[in-house]
């Protein structure tokens, strides 16, 4: 799932932390530093499991919120990627500004939480739903894999698109699903269907 850098990304549901360290991880992976801000909720060691090289992370505070503008405008200057909260209504003018700004820097922006939505314009909305383990089987095993049920809503793009993504799948990254492939009903020709007549009884 590759971001257009500069856009503004909300991320919901039950897995919008996952996915969003998911997201960051090619960033970080590449050079790019990744930035966090207000996530106290964020452990490290599951950000390595999703390939976040954590010399490149860095974990800031939540602010107040008459500063958090300024402080994700800092932030997108200097990383690849912010990934933040929101610690209350942004004012709409705050929140124009931080995207305008954040567009120019290049600095890609997901922020967590439904209720993100109602102060941003945010060019990508993600959200997560029904999240469910694999490889425990008849009472025994590891849990190997989590399937989460994506919905991806853009701006500018006539329907929501919809998958599934393995998170993790069993080496830790995030992957498309690979879902079995549905046969085709077999097309019947009258040639081929016997008509058997009906009798009347009694």
């Amino acid at each position: 799932m590759g971001l257009q850098r500069g856009s503004t990304v909300t991320v919901g549901g039950p897995a919008a932390m996952s996915l969003s360290l998911a997201l960051a991880a090619e960033s970080s992976q590449s050079g790019g530093w990744v930035m966090t801000v207000g996530l106290p909720s964020l452990g490290l060691a599951a950000a390595a499991e999703l390939g976040v090289a954590l010399d490149r992370l860095v974990l800031v505070g939540m602010p107040p919120l008459r500063l958090w503008p300024d402080v994700i405008v800092t932030a997108g200057e200097g990383a690849a990627m912010v990934i933040a909260s929101v610690p209350g209504s942004v004012r709409a003018a705050d929140a124009r500004r931080v995207q305008a700004r954040l567009a120019r820097s290049g600095a890609v922006l997901l922020v967590l939480g439904d209720e993100a939505r109602s102060c941003l314009q945010p060019d990508l909305q993600i959200v997560t739903s029904h999240p469910r383990w694999e490889g425990i089987e008849q009472g025994s095993g590891r849990l190997l894999t989590r399937r989460i049920d994506v919905v991806v809503e853009g701006r500018r793009s006539v329907r929501p698109r919809r998958q599934v993504l393995l998170l993790p799948d069993a080496a830790g990254r995030a992957v498309a699903a690979h879902l079995p492939a549905v046969e085709p009903p077999v097309a019947v020709s009258e040639k081929s269907v016997e008509f058997v007549p009906l009798r009347e009884t009694g």
